[in-house]
């Protein structure tokens, strides 16, 4: 029943589509708050060393270096050595990347669920027939 109301997916579910794969660097960087608490502090202060943001944040230089280090996986973090210090900054194109992605994602869940009430109108309906 559920395949006659959407039948471009009949095995898949609901709007359940494959639009690409997800960046997966990306999703594990920016689901830990605290590294998204360190974004936050590197969008304020523009570039900072790990002391500096460890000044900022409710958690330890270690912590910080370890957090610093997934985002840059994810390329959101650049970093930029200066004598012996190391400054970290936000890359402008890791940003743009991850603006990209969430829109993207944010598009995808719209259409699923828009067919989801499509669905629901649709199996209510037949119900009150």
């Amino acid at each position: 029943r559920l395949a006659a109301l959407c039948p471009e997916h009949p095995n898949k579910g609901v709007g359940m589509s494959s639009p690409g794969p997800f960046n997966e660097k990306l999703w594990f960087a920016i689901a830990e708050p605290s590294r998204r608490k360190l974004i936050e502090v590197l969008l304020l202060k523009g570039e900072a060393t790990a002391s500096r943001l460890a000044d900022e944040v409710p958690f330890s230089r270690q912590a910080v270096s370890k957090h610093i280090a997934v985002l840059k996986r994810a390329g959101l973090v650049k970093e930029r050595k200066t004598g012996k210090e190391v400054r970290f900054s936000l890359s402008p194109e890791g940003l743009s990347g991850a603006a990209q992605e969430l829109s993207r994602t944010a598009t995808l869940w719209d259409e699923r669920l828009q067919k989801i009430k499509q669905i629901a109108e649709t199996l209510h309906q037949e119900g009150s027939v």
